[in-house]
């Protein structure tokens, strides 16, 4: 039997839908249907995401709250924090970035090196709207990291949410 492939949700992977083409009055079917994912744990997200979407007090925020059985993943375990080191020293080592990238990433908030380790640490699939960067090259280093490109060199799946929902099935009608 195949392990069931669980999603790792970034906050902009919720604030983009609910701020530019999925908004509740019109789309109420996604959240109803996103909702039902999480409530049964195939698709989780973690602390600080969940942290970063209460700080908005807004309808998302409210949403959120409202999901009765929502996985809640730990940013800091014993696996997550020796990949989030990992995460750390490829941004640093790997001649991609520059040290600029690695500056932004460092602040104890940010997100985002906790959810490659975490999904790392895991098995999870990480779903962000994150675009990965064109012509990543160690004779132009960039000034930021960005998941996808990350997550690609450490082996962890990394996809945006149309892909999260043709995998669970989501089809808004």
């Amino acid at each position: 039997m195949d392990k069931q492939e669980i999603f790792l949700i970034d906050s902009n992977a919720l604030i983009t839908p609910f701020r530019f083409y999925y908004a509740f009055d019109l789309v109420p079917p996604y959240w109803k249907e996103l909702k039902k994912h999480l409530d049964s744990g195939e698709v989780v997200i973690l602390d600080a995401v969940k942290d970063e979407i209460e700080k908005g007090q807004d309808d998302l925020s409210k949403w959120l709250s409202s999901v009765s059985h929502l996985a809640i993943v730990p940013k800091i375990t014993e696996q997550t924090v020796k990949e989030y080191q990992n995460v750390m020293q490829f941004v640093a080592s790997s001649g991609y970035y520059t040290e600029r990238a690695l500056t932004t990433w460092a602040p104890e908030n940010i997100a985002d090196p906790w959810l490659i380790a975490s999904a790392k640490a895991n098995g999870y699939t990480l779903v962000t709207q994150e675009v990965r960067s064109r012509g990543l090259s160690k004779k132009t280093p960039n000034r930021s990291a960005k998941i996808p490109d990350v997550a690609e060199h450490l082996g962890v799946k990394a996809i945006d949410i149309f892909e999260m929902m043709r995998r669970l099935g989501i089809i808004i009608r």
